[in-house]
C-alpha cells in the first residue's frame, strides 16, 4: 500500500498512484450486428448509431439499429423457438443451459467488467465487484428454479407465457439483462431483448455468450436501437409480455400502448428514495451508507437514496461527517481502481443533472460540492449535496438520476414517515437505527417496495425487488420474479 501513496494533499486526501485496468487483451468490434435466431446479422435498413465512451467522448463502436422488419424477424424467431425446440426441452435441460450461461459469464468477468466501465462510465470497482457477479448470480439462481416450478407454486399448473419483450436501461446494462432473461428462460419463455441505446455492448457480448452456450436458435434475441425500436417491440402483436425498466414517463406510455390487449407487464420505474438517519444510529456506518446510496453509483440507480432525512439532534455531526467523507472521494478515470466516482453516462443526462443543480440554487437551497478538478473531456459532475431543503423544492420531489443529495431534518418518527411518503414514487428507502423495533415499524409504514435497515443498495438474486405507486408494479428477483413470466392455472 505504501508504494502507491505519493503525498498528502492540502485537502487531506491521499494522492494514490494510478492503478489502471489493462486493456491489452480487450477486443471491442468496430461494428456490432443484431442477434436474431442464433446468429449475428446486419440490420435490413443498414442503419447504425455510435456508442460513445462518456469519459473522453470518443466512439467505441457502431451499433446496429433495428427497425420494423428486424423486429418482426426477432419476434418470429422467438415464436418459432417457443413453439419448437425450446418447448420440447425438459425443465432440467433448460436449467443446464442457464447454468452454462452463468459459468461463461464468470469466465469472461474481467472483459465484461471493463466493457461495462468503458461504455457506461461507472468505476471499474463497481463493474467488477457488483454488476458482473450479480449478473452471474441471477443466472445461477434461476437455473436452480427451472425444474422446481411445481414446488414454487403448489397446487397450480405453471405454464410459460410465450414471447417476452424486454427493455432495459443504461445504468446496469448486463445486470438488468440477467434480471430479465434468467427468470424468463427458467419459466420456459423466449426473449426479445433491447438494451439502452447508449450502453448496448455488454448485452451483445451476452448474446455471444448465449451463442457459445449453444442455446437453441431464437430462444434469446438481442436487438439494438433507440426508443422507436422499443416501441416496435411493445406494439408487436405477437409479444405476450413486456418487461420494462426505465423512467416513469416511458413506463406510463408503454402501459397506455398495451392497455386493451392481453399483454402482461412488469414495470420497474423511477424513484425518489428516502434515507433516514435516527439519533441512535451508528453514524459513521450511516454516513458510509449515504455515500454508497447516492455517490458511488453517481445516483444512476432508480433506488438511489437521493433524499436524506436526519434527526435534528444529530444533524450537525452527520453533516460534518458527510462533508468530510465527500472530500475524500476520488473523481476520475473509471478504469483506475482508485476511482470512486466515474463519468455521467451521456451528455443529455449531464445536462439534466446540471439543470436540477441550477434549480436547487435558484429555489434557495444551500449547495455543497466536492472540491476537485474535473477532466477536461467527457461528462463529469462532482458529488453534490443541498441543505436548507424543504418538501416543496424540486430537488426533493423530482428524480434527478445523478449524484445530487437533498437533505432535510425531522424531529419525530411520524414526521419522517409523512415526509418520506410524500412522493408519487415508492421504490425503496433506508432506515438507520440501533433499535430493531423502530426499523420494523418504519418498514411497515414506509410506502416503498424495498426497505434497507442499517445498509443500503444491497442486492441478492433471492430477494424480490420492485416498487409501488409511480415506481411500477411487479417484482424481479427471488421466487416473486418467476410468477410474472407464468400463467398459473
Amino acid at each position: 500500500m505504501s508504494s502507491k501513496i505519493k503525498s498528502l494533499k492540502y485537502n487531506g486526501k491521499w494522492d494514490f498512484s494510478p492503478s489502471i485496468e489493462s486493456l491489452e487483451n480487450l477486443s471491442i468490434q468496430k461494428e456490432y450486428q443484431l442477434f436474431i435466431n442464433g446468429k449475428f446479422q446486419k440490420p435490413l435498413a443498414k442503419k447504425y448509431f455510435p456508442s460513445i465512451n462518456p469519459t473522453n467522448e470518443q466512439q467505441l463502436s457502431s451499433i446496429a439499429k433495428a427497425e420494423s422488419d428486424d423486429v418482426d424477424l426477432a419476434v418470429n424467431s422467438a415464436r418459432a423457438a417457443f413453439n419448437g425446440q425450446w418447448s420440447e426441452i425438459s425443465a432440467k435441460e433448460r436449467a443446464k443451459y442457464i447454468y452454462r450461461i452463468a459459468r461463461i459469464i464468470q469466465e469472461k468477468s474481467k472483459e465484461l467488467a471493463i466493457v461495462e466501465t468503458l461504455d457506461g462510465g461507472k468505476p471499474i470497482r463497481e463493474s467488477r465487484d457488483i454488476d458482473i457477479p450479480l449478473a452471474a448470480a441471477h443466472f445461477f439462481y434461476y437455473a436452480g428454479w427451472a425444474d422446481k416450478l411445481n414446488y414454487a407454486f403448489p397446487n397450480r399448473t405453471p405454464k410459460p407465457l410465450g414471447v417476452v419483450g424486454q427493455i432495459i436501461p443504461w445504468n446496469f446494462p448486463l445486470m438488468m439483462a440477467a434480471w430479465k432473461i434468467a427468470p424468463a428462460l427458467a419459466t420456459g419463455n423466449t426473449v426479445v431483448l433491447k438494451p439502452a441505446e447508449s450502453t448496448s455492448i455488454t448485452a451483445l457480448l451476452l448474446a455471444e455468450i448465449i451463442k457459445e452456450a449453444e442455446l437453441p436458435p431464437g430462444v434469446v434475441n438481442v436487438i439494438t436501437g433507440d426508443g422507436s425500436t422499443g416501441n416496435l417491440i411493445v406494439n408487436h402483436p405477437d409479444v405476450n409480455k413486456i418487461a420494462f425498466t426505465g423512467s416513469t414517463d416511458v413506463g406510463k406510455s408503454i402501459m397506455k400502448s398495451i392497455s386493451g390487449t392481453n399483454k402482461r407487464s412488469t414495470m420497474e420505474l423511477g424513484g425518489k428514495a428516502a434515507n433516514i438517519i435516527f439519533e441512535d444510529a451508528p453514524l459513521d456506518q450511516a454516513v458510509e451508507g449515504v455515500i454508497n446510496g447516492i455517490y458511488f453509483n453517481q445516483g444512476h440507480v432508480c433506488c438511489a437514496g437521493s433524499r436524506l432525512f436526519i434527526q435534528e439532534s444529530v444533524y450537525d455531526v452527520v453533516i460534518r461527517k458527510l462533508k468530510d467523507r465527500m472530500q475524500s472521494l476520488v473523481v476520475g478515470n473509471p478504469l483506475d481502481k482508485n476511482t470512486d466516482i466515474g463519468a455521467v453516462n451521456s451528455k443529455q443526462q449531464l445536462a439534466t443533472i446540471h439543470k436540477y443543480i441550477d434549480i436547487g440554487v435558484k429555489e434557495g437551497a444551500d449547495i455543497y460540492q466536492l472540491n476537485c478538478e474535473l477532466p477536461k473531456s467527457g461528462y463529469w459532475c462532482p458529488p453534490t449535496l443541498f441543505t436548507n431543503v424543504s418538501q416543496s423544492h424540486s430537488i426533493a420531489k423530482e428524480e434527478i438520476f445523478g449524484p445530487v443529495l437533498a437533505i432535510q431534518t425531522f424531529r419525530t418518527t411520524q414526521e419522517v414517515i409523512d415526509k418520506a411518503n410524500n412522493t408519487p414514487y415508492g421504490l425503496s428507502a433506508g432506515v438507520w437505527t440501533e433499535k430493531g423495533s423502530k426499523a420494523f415499524n418504519l418498514a411497515a409504514k414506509l410506502k416503498a417496495g424495498v426497505i434497507w435497515a442499517n445498509t443500503y443498495n444491497k442486492f441478492d438474486p433471492t430477494s424480490p425487488f420492485g416498487g409501488y405507486k409511480e415506481s411500477g408494479h411487479g417484482r424481479e428477483g427471488g421466487l416473486h420474479g418467476l410468477s410474472p413470466y407464468l400463467n398459473l392455472e
